[in-house]
């Protein structure tokens, strides 16, 4: 079962629209929820920020327990803390936590004073030193920590009374029986405190299993994949496109840059995972029945957007040519009207260059000849392949084609090869002088498939207006 969880309990980071957007990019994906936030189920509300009262017993449990305490201090307190040690890496732990303000520190009366004030305060967590920790990871291995490594993170906050992340989860993953927690790898330092949290709530037995997941790497140089390295290198790493709510900021997203859902799924499964074979194209049901996290990698994976522009090749030339017609018609109203050709034509022109096609966007660059006669002619071409007498010769087949009615591309394609043989020409001498005539350059679909939809009238008018070639 897959459920949506939000979990909005930091209230300095809550983002506006965020929440649709999510729902949203799995629908875009098509994953479906079976139940949380929007769908319903028997373990809501499925907000985090829905369930404060249920935290907050949680808390009181763990400061009965004298597993957590009350501290005061502010954030000028704590900086002073590590400016004084100097050492910008320590810690609020067993070794500093008598030296603060906190309820460890101070008289019972203090505390009850502060506490009625409404003086503002978190709960942390009270940790011992010199205690062995082990977290089972299903990637990893077993992982060993020693408690004198942690710190004493802070679980709940008075400002909004909302927990942190550290006991939120651990909550709702127990009374929701989440039975697996996959999390990047950034969060392994914090595993071994969420093992301690299960512990002192007596959830140890029944807590769920871990997979630290592989970050994510740039495409060259060492680091983690950030945003800035999708714009400067021209992919997106947002599903939709998204506008910073605050800032203005437009991030670009794979539905907007014309990738299919299904590639998309398909490139972040093979990204630190493989299936023990060669195959690389996989729909999501045989995802499901195939995946397993001990083929994940310890290893980050490096985005290759190379490889993701094949993903999405593979999954687009399997379109049918009138799906992708749908795609590309808005795609050439940005060039030229689409009145020039009907629809038909349109997906002929489809069906000639999708192979040569990662996105509907790339259409025009393959297509654009159909629409605009050549007004220059590729050099290197024309260097390659064009003779003093071949002005002569596609005068001659341009006298041809006149003669005929049948301008199928079947017959077109026989005549082609008849003039040929009559004339004692080399196919790909000709054949290539002819495309830079119809074409401009000496690449290109099938030449029949291409007069074909020109058209007969604008075929000999091409070849014509290429008589000055070599002149």
């Amino acid at each position: 079962d897959f459920l949506l969880r939000i979990e909005d309990t930091d209230s300095n980071r809550f983002v506006p629209g965020a929440e649709e957007y999510i729902q949203k990019a799995f629908k875009w994906l098509g994953i479906t929820f079976d139940e949380g936030v929007g769908v319903g189920g028997e373990y809501g509300p499925y907000r985090q920020s829905e369930r404060k009262a249920l935290y907050r017993k949680y808390v009181n449990e763990l400061l009965d327990k004298g597993l957590a305490y009350v501290a005061f201090d502010t954030p000028e307190e704590l900086e002073a803390m590590r400016t004084q040690s100097g050492n910008a890496g320590v810690q609020y732990d067993s070794s500093t936590r008598m030296h603060m303000r906190n309820a460890l520190t101070m008289p019972k009366e203090e505390l009850r004073r502060r506490l009625d004030s409404g003086e503002k305060y978190v709960v942390r967590i009270k940790i011992e030193p010199n205690i062995d920790i082990v977290v089972h990871d299903i990637i990893r291995g077993e992982v060993v920590v020693n408690s004198s490594l942690l710190d004493d993170k802070a679980l709940w906050k008075s400002s909004d009374e909302l927990p942190t992340y550290h006991l939120a989860n651990i909550v709702d993953d127990h009374k929701m029986k989440i039975s697996h927690v996959i999390r990047g790898e950034e969060w392994l330092p914090s595993a071994p405190m969420h093992v301690l949290l299960y512990r002192y709530l007596g959830w140890e037995e029944t807590m769920p299993k871990f997979a630290h997941l592989p970050l994510l790497l740039k495409p060259e140089g060492p680091g983690k994949l950030s945003k800035r390295d999708g714009d400067r290198l021209g992919f997106p790493v947002f599903p939709l496109a998204w506008t910073d709510p605050q800032t203005g900021e437009l991030s670009s997203g794979y539905r907007e840059m014309g990738y299919l859902p299904e590639a998309v799924i398909n490139i972040l499964a093979m990204l630190g995972w493989n299936p023990g074979s060669e195959q690389e194209l996989f729909t999501l049901n045989e995802l499901v029945e195939q995946f397993s996290l001990e083929r994940v990698s310890k290893h980050g994976a490096k985005f290759n957007v190379a490889k993701a522009h094949w993903f999405n090749h593979q999954y687009f030339i399997r379109q049918s040519n009138e799906s992708i017609t749908d795609a590309v018609i808005p795609i050439l109203q940005h060039h030229v009207p689409t009145d020039i050709f009907n629809r038909s034509q349109i997906e002929k022109m489809v069906g000639l260059v999708k192979d040569r096609l990662n996105f509907a966007t790339d259409f025009w660059d393959q297509a654009y000849f159909f629409f605009r006669a050549p007004v220059e002619y590729d050099e290197k071409a024309v260097k390659k392949y064009w003779m003093v007498e071949m002005s002569e010769t596609l005068n001659n087949y341009a006298q041809m084609l006149e003669q005929i009615d049948d301008f199928s591309s079947e017959y077109l394609d026989q005549i082609t090869q008849q003039f040929i043989s009559e004339h004692n020409l080399k196919t790909g001498v000709f054949m290539n002088c002819l495309r830079i005539c119809l074409v401009g350059a000496a690449v290109g679909p099938h030449l029949n498939e291409v007069m074909n939809i020109l058209g007969k009238a604008e075929t000999l008018q091409r070849i014509e207006a290429a008589q000055t070639i070599g002149k």
